[in-house]
């Protein structure tokens, strides 16, 4: 029985005393959830499938097994690859917790605990903070949560309009051969001032911006069933072994185990 289907209604009566809310569906690959914002914490988590990600400045790939905690108000937008089974948690703004602080999307390896505790929340449906079973389950996800793996998938985004519209002409095309200097003549602005802006807006040099961007892409591109081989050419690398070492520095496994 899909977990859809095990949830019961909740009440109007019960909002008040909820802790925790969750959401599941299945959806399908360039699916958009355009851009928005709400007043609850959110963790999302891809348990097949990915999502993009966009939010403030930065952007994140949320590969299978992976999970992102977004902030209440941040306004954010996501973008499926591949079928993605979409799991979401909701948490009240006023919820004190480590694991809800921060005003900084990120991020986190679901471990096997975490992973249970999300089904047997998406199959209770939510967390009544008047029934003791709940909250003991609350407490012990929001431990977990503040203990689960930060991952390396964020992709920050440069404040200048000039970089910006260069940073979404790689998001746009990651396998581009188009060079810095190219680049720069097309939006106005000089090589000197894309790299200056790139590296103080982003913390990152533009060849290193624009590697990570590629990663990152191939990320949706293992999601939709390309092969390893084909992940390393269309994401712009020369040759297999050079995408594969890399993928495993950034992300600590080999794109192979997606």
């Amino acid at each position: 029985m899909s977990p859809a289907r095990q949830r019961r209604p909740l009440t109007a009566a019960e909002e008040p005393f909820l802790i925790v809310r969750s959401q599941a569906a299945d959806l399908s690959g360039g699916f958009v959830i355009e851009t928005h914002e709400h007043p609850w914490h959110q963790l999302l988590w891809a348990c097949s499938g990915a999502m993009t990600v966009t939010g403030g400045r930065a952007s994140w790939m949320v590969p299978p097994g992976k999970s992102v905690f977004l902030p209440a108000g941040i306004p954010h937008s996501i973008h499926m690859w591949g079928k993605v089974g979409f799991r979401s948690l909701y948490f009240p703004a006023s919820l004190n917790a480590t694991a809800l602080e921060g005003s900084e999307c990120r991020v986190l390896s679901v471990t096997p605990l975490l992973r249970e505790l999300i089904l047997r929340i998406i199959e209770v449906g939510a967390l009544d903070g008047r029934i003791s079973a709940h909250r003991n389950l609350s407490s012990v996800l929001l431990e977990e949560m503040a203990l689960a793996p930060v991952t390396p998938v964020s992709l920050p985004l440069p404040e200048d309009p000039r970089a910006r519209k260069v940073a979404g002409h790689i998001l746009s095309c990651p396998s581009s051969g188009d060079s810095i200097d190219a680049l720069a003549r097309r939006y106005g602005a000089s090589r000197r001032t894309l790299e200056r802006l790139f590296r103080r807006q982003t913390g990152l040099s533009f060849g290193m911006w624009r590697q990570k961007a590629r990663l990152l892409d191939s990320i949706r591109l293992l999601a939709e069933g390309k092969s390893v081989t084909e992940a390393a050419f269309d994401s712009g690398y020369a040759g297999v072994s050079a995408f594969v070492a890399a993928f495993k520095r950034t992300f600590g496994y080999t794109p192979g185990r997606l």
